[in-house]
C-alpha cells in the first residue's frame, strides 16, 4: 500500500541520533522516519491499549500524538495501563499520559482531548489526525469510531482485549473492510462482559497495544502487509497467534455498493446499555444502595443474590449475599435456588448484569423482586468506602 503520509522536510542531527536504530533499517530509512515526523495519530483511549500504544508510537517519532481520554486513573487501572504511576491516581488520563509521551520524548507535539468522544465532537477530533488508533473497550464507542473513520475516509488501528485473548486489524474502507463487515451487529447486551467484569490479563495490553503501533507504522510509511482484509487472533495461554481473513461486504449498509449509513447515529441506542426487556424489568423496580442497607437495618425478610463471578466476590462482597452467577439464571437452573416467601433483592458490579437477571426473574413469577442500581460500586462509594472497588 501506498504511504498514508508524505514525508517532513528534514531530520535534526538529535532526531537522527535518537533514532538512529530505525534509519539504519532500509525498509524504514531517512523517508520513513521522515514519514513518522510528519504524521497526526489519535489514540482513542488512554487505559490498557492506549498505555503501550502512545508509549511506542513516541517512542518511533511519531510528530503529532493525539490522546482523547476523560477519565482519572484509578488504583485499579496500574496492574496494566503502565503510563500511569501511583502518583497520578486521581488525575485526568489525557493529562497523565501526555506527561509521559513528554517525558520519552520531547519531540513529540501531544495534543490533549480531555474530553467524552461523542457523535458531536468525533468527526471534527479525527479531522486533524491522518490515522486513528482505538483502544477503547465498549462496542458503542467501537461502532462510532469506525463510522466516523469511513464517513471521513481515514484508516485505523483497532484492537480488542479479554481475559488472556486478543484481537487486532486495521480497518481502512478505501483499501479493505471496516469494522462493520466484520461484526455487521453488536452481541446482545450483557453477552459480551466488559474487561471491567470479565478482567484481563496486564501484559496481554503489551502485546496487542504493541501489535497495533507495528501496524501504524506500517501504514503511515508505506512498508510490509498491514492487516487490512485479516483479522489477527492471539490466545496468551496456548501462546498461539493465527489470522483470518476478513472480506469487504458488498452489502455493508456503511462501506457498502449501496450504503444506507450516510451519517452518524445513536450508538447508545445501536449496542443498547442493557436489553429492552431489562430496562422494562428495571422500571420500578431499581432501589440504591442507601435503601438496601436500610431494609437490613430494619431486618426486613429479604434474600439478597449477588449474580457476579466468583472471583468478583473474592475482591468485595456485599454482607449478607448469596452468589449465584447470572449465567445460572439464564441456564434456568438457579430458580430452585430462590426461596419463594421472601423478597428476592439482586445485584452485580454496577447494575447492568443484575437488570438482566431480575428481567428472568420477572419472567417467572418473581413480580416482587428488585435489584440495586450502581451495584457494589454504589454500595462501597455510599455505604461501606471501607472496602476495595475493581
Amino acid at each position: 500500500m501506498p504511504p498514508l503520509v508524505e514525508p517532513a522536510d528534514e531530520l535534526t542531527v538529535d532526531e537522527v541520533r535518537r533514532y538512529s536504530r530505525h534509519l539504519i533499517i532500509p525498509d524504514v530509512g531517512m523517508e520513513g522516519q521522515k514519514r513518522l515526523k510528519n504524521a497526526k495519530v489519535l489514540c482513542v483511549g488512554a487505559g490498557g491499549l492506549g498505555s503501550p500504544a502512545l508509549m511506542y508510537l513516541a517512542a518511533a517519532g511519531v510528530g503529532t500524538l493525539g490522546v482523547i481520554d476523560f477519565d482519572v486513573v484509578d488504583e485499579s487501572n496500574l496492574q496494566r495501563q503502565i503510563i500511569h504511576g501511583q502518583s497520578d491516581v486521581g488525575r485526568l488520563k489525557a493529562e497523565s499520559a501526555a506527561a509521559s509521551v513528554r517525558e520519552i520524548n520531547p519531540n513529540v507535539d501531544v495534543v490533549i482531548h480531555n474530553v467524552a468522544l461523542t457523535t458531536d465532537n468525533v468527526l471534527d477530533i479525527f479531522a486533524g489526525y491522518d490515522l486513528i488508533v482505538d483502544g477503547t473497550d465498549n462496542f458503542a464507542t467501537r461502532y462510532m469510531v469506525n463510522d466516523a473513520a469511513v464517513l471521513l475516509g481515514k484508516p485505523y488501528v483497532w484492537g480488542s482485549i479479554y481475559r488472556f485473548d486478543g484481537q487486532a486489524s486495521v480497518f481502512w474502507a478505501e483499501h479493505g473492510p471496516c469494522y462493520r463487515c466484520l461484526y455487521p451487529e453488536p452481541p446482545p447486551p450483557g453477552m459480551v462482559p466488559s474487561c471491567a467484569e470479565g478482567g484481563v490479563l496486564g501484559v496481554l495490553c503489551a502485546s496487542i497495544g504493541s501489535i497495533q503501533v507495528n501496524e501504524a507504522i506500517k501504514v503511515l510509511t508505506g512498508i510490509g502487509e498491514p492487516l487490512v482484509g485479516r483479522l489477527m487472533i492471539y490466545d496468551a495461554l496456548e501462546m498461539k497467534y493465527r489470522d483470518v481473513k476478513v472480506r469487504k461486504d458488498p452489502e455493508c449498509p456503511l462501506c457498502g455498493k449501496n450504503p444506507t449509513i450516510t451519517e452518524l447515529i445513536d450508538y447508545e441506542a445501536f449496542c443498547g446499555a442493557i436489553s429492552v426487556e431489562a430496562q422494562e424489568a428495571a422500571s420500578g423496580a431499581t432501589i440504591t444502595a442507601q435503601e438496601l442497607k436500610e431494609m437490613q437495618d430494619r431486618g426486613d425478610d429479604i434474600f439478597l443474590v449477588d449474580v457476579r463471578e466468583p472471583n468478583e466476590y473474592e475482591i468485595v462482597s456485599i454482607p449478607g449475599a448469596t452468589l449465584i452467577p447470572k449465567g445460572e439464571f439464564l441456564r434456568g437452573t438457579a430458580l430452585e435456588r430462590l426461596p419463594q416467601d421472601k423478597k428476592i433483592v439482586l445485584h452485580c458490579k454496577s447494575g447492568g448484569r443484575s437488570a438482566e437477571v431480575l428481567a428472568v426473574l420477572k419472567d417467572a413469577g418473581f413480580s416482587d423482586a428488585v435489584h440495586v442500581g450502581g451495584g457494589v460500586l454504589s454500595w462501597v462509594k455510599t455505604v461501606d468506602p471501607s472496602q476495595p472497588t475493581y
